[in-house]
């Protein structure tokens, strides 16, 4: 385990992101999600409309690698115009 992570490498790590709901949002969050973790299953996604609908939450389990790969998929997730919150 690297001493500046707490992660130990390979594990299943669930990225939630939140954003405006529209017609190509969780088509748009998984495209970015696959170019950091090509493996990951699309099948899988988790998603929660906010109670008045307005927003989605959508979660993604991926197998990460290491915190290059996260803080990459992070920064692209956060970066996206639509995404309000990447937890």
């Amino acid at each position: 385990m690297s001493e500046d992570s707490l992660i130990e490498y390979p594990c299943d790590f669930p990225i939630k992101v939140m954003g405006k709901h529209s017609d190509d949002f969780v088509r748009n969050m998984v495209d970015i999600v696959l170019r950091h973790a090509p493996d990951f299953a699309a099948e899988t996604v988790e998603m929660r409309a906010s109670s008045g609908g307005a927003y989605l939450s959508v979660t993604c389990t991926i197998r990460a690698v290491s915190r290059e790969q996260l803080d990459n998929l992070y920064r692209e997730l956060s970066g996206h115009p639509a995404v309000k919150v990447v937890l």
